[in-house]
């Protein structure tokens, strides 16, 4: 997904700062990849040159320059001798670069969608034995707790409950300032790059819960997705617990 005044939606790139926890190559990256996956730049596009887009970021040449690298590495980019960088058309929606920012409902002709989060309930709370197990933190420990509906097109497709080590996030905002992508803000203001995570899928009838919020009428099915993220330390960072309807949409998970 991708905020919907996505500096490559308007044609207007924000400029970088250096104080940005995360590299500046990643998030230029970040950016150009948004554009790729959601399809503002299709298959064939020619890029901007080096030039303007350090002058559109605000950055150097050479943060471009290897930023577009990575890209082409990637089979994203190719380079084109007399026509310049172009979008190759393939993109690889699921390897553990893109997991965490875009969400992995797709509609049943297979198009990736974009989303919309609305927070449920945020809390400041203590550490389970069940979240002290699978975060490897002390029991009582401080954790973040937070409750989200995601919707796609205003079908509620799933909610969602994140358990955060709050040690992990000092200053960690509070809900009016919450953003709605949050993987990305743990890369941008703490440099937490998520870089593995285990998943289990189950599937489960929906409860009184999944049935008020998802709009369902029970008997009814849900796909339940439980998942440790690790970051580039091999750390735990927080868990999730999802309930999600697929009468809509369908789960893609691709394996390279």
């Amino acid at each position: 997904m991708t905020d919907s005044n996505s500096p490559l939606a308007t044609g207007n790139f924000s400029r970088l700062s250096e104080n940005d926890s995360a590299p500046l190559y990643e998030v230029v990256k970040r950016h150009i990849s948004e554009a790729i996956l959601l399809g503002e730049w299709t298959s064939g596009t020619v890029i901007p040159s080096e030039n303007a887009l350090a002058a559109d970021f605000g950055v150097s040449v050479g943060t471009i320059r290897r930023a577009l690298a990575e890209l082409v590495s990637e089979g994203m980019l190719m380079r084109r001798r007399k026509t310049g960088t172009v979008v190759t058309g393939w993109a690889p929606l699921h390897n553990l670069r893109y997991f965490f920012q875009y969400f992995r409902l797709h509609n049943k002709e297979g198009a990736l969608l974009k989303s919309r989060t609305a927070l449920l309930d945020y809390q400041l709370g203590e550490a389970t034995a069940l979240d002290a197990e699978k975060l490897l933190i002390e029991e009582g420990g401080p954790v973040y707790r937070l409750h989200r509906l995601r919707s796609i097109d205003g079908v509620a497709a799933m909610h969602e409950r994140f358990t955060v080590v709050a040690s992990k996030v000092p200053d960690f905002p509070g809900p009016d300032e919450l953003p709605e992508l949050l993987y990305r803000y743990l890369l941008d203001q703490y440099g937490l790059r998520v870089a593995a995570v285990r998943e289990q899928l189950t599937a489960g009838l929906a409860n009184a819960e999944d049935c008020r919020l998802l709009e369902l009428t029970a008997p009814h099915a849900v796909m339940i997705i439980d998942a440790v993220s690790f970051d580039q330390s091999a750390t735990p960072v927080m868990m999730t617990h999802q309930r999600v309807s697929t009468e809509h949409f369908m789960y893609v998970n691709e394996i390279r």
